[in-house]
C-alpha cells in the first residue's frame, strides 16, 4: 500500500510538471500575441511614438503594483483554484488594449494587462519551484524554455493575423477564448497545495524579504544584459559596424534563438554542476561575449558574441526564481520580490543604454553590461538553495 502511494504521488508529480510547462507555453504565448499587434494597437488608439512608450512603461508598472498579491490569493485558494483563475484573467485582458481609443484609456488597459501578468507569472513560478523541489532535479530552466516557445508561437500567429489583414480586436479576442480554455484546462492537472493550518497568510502588501533582494539583484544583472542586447543588438551592429538592416536584424534575433536553446537544455547542466557553478560559468560566459561585442571587428563577431551573451544568461531568472521559492518564509513572496526586481531591470536597461549612448557611445553601453554579466560570476552563491516542505492533496 505504502508503494502504491509513493507511486500515484511520484505520477501526480510528473503530470503537475507538464501542466505546469503547458501553463508557462500558455503565458508566453499572450505576450507573443500582444507584441506583434502594438503597431496596430497603437494607430487605433491615435498615440504618437512617445505617447506609446509611456503607455508601454504601465505593464511593468501594474506587475510591481499587483505581484504581492499572488501569494495571498495562492494561500486562500490554494495553488491549482489560484492559477486557474490568475491565468484566465490573465489570458483575457490580452483583449483589452486593443479596444483602447485613445492614450488614458490604453495606459489603463496595459496597468490592468500588466497587473495580471504580474499575478499569473508569480503563482506559476512558485509552483514550478514546488514540483522542482518534489522531483528533486531541475526544471525551471526548461519551464521558462517553454515560455519563450509559447511567446515564438503567439508571435507567429499574430503575424500571420496582421499580414491577412485582421484587426488586433478579433485576433485578440478569439487568441484570448482559446488560450483562456486551454489554460483552464491544464491548470486541473497540477498540484493542489494548501498551507498548513497553522500557517499565517501573508500581507497585502510588504517589502521582499533580504534574501529576494540579494537574489534580485543577481536577476537584475541577467535581464539588464537581456534587455540591452535584444533592444539595442541590431542598433549596435548598424551604427558601431556599419551593418545592413537584415543583418542587424540577425543579430537580435540569434540572440532570442540561442537564449531559448540553452533554456531549453540548461536543465541537464544545473542538474549536473548545481545552481552556483552553473551561474558562475554562465557569467563568464556571458562576459565574454561582452567583451566580444566591445572588441568586435566585424559584424560576425559581434553577432557571435550577442550569442554567448544570450547563452550566459539564459538560466539566471529561471535559477533566481527557483532560489527565492526555496528561501526562507513564504515561497509566493519571495518570488514576487524577485520578479518585482527583474521587471524593473527589464524596464530601464533599453533607456539606461541609450542614455549612456548618448553621452558617449554604444560601445561603452556595452562594456557596462560585460561588467553586470561578470558580477553574475562574483555573485552566484546567493543562488545556492534550501529545502522546503508543503501540504497537497
Amino acid at each position: 500500500m505504502v508503494c502504491l502511494l509513493v507511486i500515484d504521488d511520484t505520477l501526480l508529480v510528473k503530470r503537475s510538471r507538464y501542466a505546469v510547462a503547458a501553463v508557462f507555453c500558455v503565458h508566453g504565448s499572450v505576450t507573443g500575441s500582444f507584441a506583434t499587434r502594438v503597431p496596430w494597437i497603437q494607430e487605433h488608439a491615435g498615440v504618437s511614438a512617445g505617447q506609446l512608450g509611456l503607455a508601454l512603461a504601465f505593464p511593468a508598472l501594474g506587475a510591481a503594483l499587483m505581484m504581492p498579491l499572488a501569494a495571498r490569493v495562492s494561500h486562500r485558494l490554494g495553488t491549482r483554484t489560484a492559477l486557474r483563475g490568475l491565468l484566465a484573467l490573465w489570458t483575457l485582458a490580452l483583449i483589452l488594449p486593443s479596444l483602447a481609443p485613445g492614450l488614458l484609456t490604453l495606459c489603463a488597459a496595459l496597468l490592468i494587462y500588466g497587473g495580471t501578468a504580474g499575478m499569473a507569472d508569480v503563482a506559476m513560478n512558485a509552483l514550478g519551484v514546488e514540483v522542482e523541489h518534489r522531483l528533486k532535479k531541475s526544471i525551471m530552466s526548461g519551464l521558462h524554455g517553454l515560455w519563450s516557445v509559447g511567446a515564438l508561437l503567439g508571435s507567429a500567429v499574430g503575424t500571420v493575423a496582421a499580414h491577412a489583414g485582421l484587426s488586433a480586436q478579433v485576433h485578440h479576442a478569439v487568441a484570448a477564448v482559446v488560450l483562456t480554455v486551454v489554460g483552464a484546462v491544464v491548470c486541473q492537472f497540477v498540484l493542489n497545495i494548501h498551507p498548513e493550518d497553522d500557517e499565517e497568510p501573508p500581507a497585502r502588501f510588504a517589502l521582499p524579504p533580504k534574501s529576494a533582494l540579494l537574489i534580485g539583484a543577481v536577476g537584475f544583472c541577467a535581464v539588464f544584459a537581456e534587455g540591452a542586447s535584444l533592444d539595442w543588438s541590431a542598433v549596435y551592429l548598424r551604427d558601431i559596424l556599419d551593418s545592413s538592416a537584415g543583418v542587424a536584424a540577425g543579430a537580435t534575433t540569434g540572440f532570442a534563438l540561442t537564449m531559448a536553446i540553452a533554456r531549453i537544455t540548461g536543465d541537464a547542466v544545473v542538474d549536473r554542476f548545481g545552481a552556483v557553478r552553473t551561474v558562475r560559468w554562465s557569467g563568464v560566459i556571458a562576459a565574454l561575449g561582452g567583451l566580444l561585442v566591445v572588441l568586435a571587428p566585424n559584424a560576425i563577431a559581434a553577432m557571435a558574441g550577442f550569442g554567448l551573451i544570450g547563452v550566459g544568461i539564459a538560466v539566471v531568472v529561471p535559477l533566481a526564481f527557483a532560489a527565492a521559492g526555496h528561501a526562507e518564509g513564504n515561497s509566493s513572496h519571495a518570488i514576487a520580490g524577485v520578479a518585482t526586481i527583474t521587471y524593473a531591470s527589464g524596464l530601464v536597461a533599453p533607456s539606461i543604454i541609450g542614455g549612456i549612448a548618448q553621452a558617449s557611445n554604444l560601445t561603452i553601453s556595452f562594456i557596462v553590461v560585460t561588467a553586470l554579466a561578470a558580477g553574475l560570476a562574483v555573485f552566484a552563491p546567493v543562488l545556492r538553495t534550501r529545502s522546503h516542505t508543503r501540504v497537497a492533496d
